[in-house]
């Protein structure tokens, strides 16, 4: 790269012109191509600039695909940010993109990965977090110019009148996620953040609590809406929004000794610079302070983006991937709040990746696979848990990018959020077709429902839910020593003999039960359990995580799934995060009294530690390491809530564990 970013704008709508407008403000860039989906309108926007060295495309396959081009500004509506940004990183390219990030925080989550993935910058287009008058704000509220931060009032909204336009439009349309929240409400929200976290010393701050109104109009969009934000500071922040009434659009942060007034917190001139205005009122008197600037608002975030581009970073400090997240799950939490949930958040409107690519998985996958006796299908020796998906929108996002990443078996449960994971699941194995290519566990007679008669009831149910006809592994969530094991190995045959069930086996099953049962299928003629899927982690469980939890970690239970090399399927196979539980510093910072916490657990992960930076990776990989390195068929059950989780688990994949780094990290030199 030269000292310049050569910016490929992808769109050719008025936010692209303004962005290449704001191109030509700066000595750091240059306009190396316009792409649309005619290329005769690309061609017009770059004859409108006057930019006669730019390249016209007719797709925007063909601008990602230009060599000439750095940088890709994605200026499309919302619901192709996630695509065109995660095509753009895979192609090599710098990204910025228009505000909102994503529709929703799973499709940012997917779009910050695949720019962690590929090493290239990635920034949400927020205008005003790039101009001086912001940084200025930023100043006064550090130098405790109004004394302590205790309000925020901020809004941004226009329109009214009784006609709507073009219901078919970007603002009005469902399909476009049109809305006030989501094209200037997301101003306010992040404004407001960012007030609130440079008032306690950070650089934003995400609200405990949203409390959200609105109104939704006949297209079914928010046409206005507020929403009240608690900070864990104390801070509370009231703001508004709206595409159907204009709204004063300014901001006003109140402190314990008085008050800053933004009259134009968003400084909208496209063409020319924009000077602020700052108004700060204590004691009575009032203070303005004027705010010069070089650029229009466009031309500030060009500039900004640029510099951060040609300095190497992959992150702005004016909008961090951190700080887009907790941005995106605020607009989820409003939106929720009103009821308004997008096509392409449900399952018939999100039918295929975010990236556009068939389901499939990835050249550079570094997923392993066991055995299961009875199966045809290898199993993924870590397995993606269903059990903490927040939408159908987040359990496709991480499904897809499992699936991606060789991942091919998927563990979920009757009782799980009353049968919610095992929908969000059912659906995304229908949309994207690859129910032959997966194995389904399913769980199901969890206490007080563990008889014969609601096992096959719940299982029937489970089966609906997941839209199947079968599973491939059976397991009982629990045991009742009330009832005698026959029972339970009649019915689970029964379900085999169906073509209901290929195997099956139990979890929190003692060996003595589970023996007990195999050695009265082999009597009668019956299916036998195949596994096991007890708890077992390099920490041992002191107290139980739920009443009826058995571990596989006590000698007697090892020892015979040596003997018998019975699979087990560990949950809580990374002991629920006792492995990452030290700060930046290193210091530990686990609570007392949890399930794992004593002082023969504090040693294991002491030399967790010690050995993960011997081999170059982390604690939690190590851990995960010990659990598949057993001298028994062993799987790791794992339930990451976020993309970074799942690809932060996988280096364990390839750690092969000696004997003696074994017994070290158990205690047993």
């Amino acid at each position: 790269m030269s000292d310049s970013v050569a910016w490929g704008v992808l769109g050719a709508g008025a936010i692209a012109k303004a962005f290449a407008h704001g191109v030509t403000e700066t000595n750091l860039a240059n306009l190396a191509a316009v792409g649309s989906r005619s290329a005769d309108k690309a061609q017009a926007l770059i004859d409108e600039l006057g930019l006669t060295g730019a390249t016209a495309h007719g797709s925007y396959d063909d601008l990602i695909a230009d060599d000439s081009v750095d940088a890709v500004y994605i200026a499309t509506p919302h619901p192709m940010h996630a695509r065109w940004a995660i095509r753009a990183a895979e192609a090599g390219k710098h990204v910025f993109c228009e505000k909102p990030l994503g529709v929703n925080q799973p499709e940012a989550m997917a779009m910050v990965q695949a720019a962690r993935e590929n090493n290239v910058f990635l920034m949400e287009a927020f205008k005003d977090r790039c101009h001086p008058q912001t940084a200025r704000l930023l100043e006064l509220i550090r130098e405790g110019t109004i004394g302590e931060v205790r309000f925020i009032e901020v809004s941004f909204g226009f329109g009214g009148g009784t006609d709507i336009g073009d219901p078919d439009g970007r603002l009005f349309n469902p399909a476009l996620a049109g809305g006030a929240i989501m094209d200037v409400g997301c101003y306010a929200a992040e404004f407001a953040r960012l007030i609130a976290g440079v008032a306690v010393g950070e650089p934003f701050a995400d609200p405990v609590e949203v409390k959200g109104v609105g109104h939704l109009g006949e297209t079914g969009v928010d046409e206005w809406a507020g929403a009240s934000l608690r900070f864990a500071s104390g801070i509370v922040a009231q703001i508004g929004t709206a595409i159907r009434a204009p709204l004063d659009n300014t901001c006003t942060v109140y402190g314990s000794a008085g008050s800053i007034l933004l009259p134009d917190p968003w400084l909208n001139d496209r063409d020319k610079a924009a000077p602020g205005k700052i108004l700060v009122k204590v004691g009575g008197e009032t203070t303005t302070h004027e705010i010069p600037a070089e650029h229009s608002a466009f031309g500030h975030e060009v500039h900004a983006a640029s510099r951060a581009i040609l300095d190497g970073k992959t992150e702005s400090d004016a909008m961090t991937w951190d700080d887009s997240l907790g941005q995106a799950l605020i607009l989820d939490a409003w939106r929720k709040e009103i009821g308004l949930t997008y096509p392409v958040e449900t399952p018939e409107g999100f039918p295929a990746p975010l990236s556009g690519h068939p389901p499939a998985r990835r050249e550079d996958a570094a997923m392993t696979y066991g055995r299961i006796p009875g199966l045809d299908r290898e199993v993924s020796k870590l397995v993606m848990g269903c059990d903490n998906q927040r939408s159908f929108a987040h359990a496709a996002v991480m499904f897809d990018d499992w699936f991606a990443r060789g991942g091919n078996t998927f563990d979920t449960a009757h009782i799980y959020a009353g049968g919610r994971q095992e929908r969000y699941l059912g659906d995304w194995l229908r949309t994207r077709g690859v129910r032959d290519r997966v194995n389904l566990i399913s769980k199901g007679a969890h206490t007080p429902n563990c008889n014969p008669e609601a096992l096959t009831r719940q299982f029937h149910e489970s089966l609906d839910r997941l839209q199947t006809d079968r599973a491939d592994i059976y397991i009982m969530h629990r045991d009742n020593l009330d009832v005698p094991v026959g029972e339970f190995v009649d019915v689970l045959s029964e379900h085999v003999d169906a073509g209901r069930i290929t195997v099956f086996g139990g979890s929190n099953w003692s060996v003595e039960r589970f023996a007990e049962a195999n050695a009265y299928a082999e009597k009668n003629g019956k299916h036998k359990f195949t596994l096991m899927s007890n708890n077992f982690s390099l920490a041992r469980m002191v107290n139980p995580v739920w009443d009826g939890c058995v571990a596989a970690t006590i000698p007697e239970t090892r020892q015979y799934l040596i003997d018998h090399q019975v699979p087990n399927l560990a949950w809580s196979s990374q002991a629920r995060g006792y492995f990452v539980s030290r700060d930046g510093a290193g210091n530990d910072v686990w609570r007392q009294g949890d399930a794992w916490e004593s002082p023969d657990n504090r040693e294991r992960r002491d030399r967790a530690f010690e050995l993960a930076e011997k081999r170059g990776v982390t604690a939690i990989n190590i851990a995960a390491a010990y659990v598949l390195c057993q001298p028994f068929p062993s799987f790791a059950l794992i339930g990451p809530r976020a993309i970074n989780e799942t690809a932060t688990s996988l280096p364990a994949l390839g750690l092969t564990l000696t004997e003696d780094e074994m017994a070290y990290l158990d205690l047993r030199d």
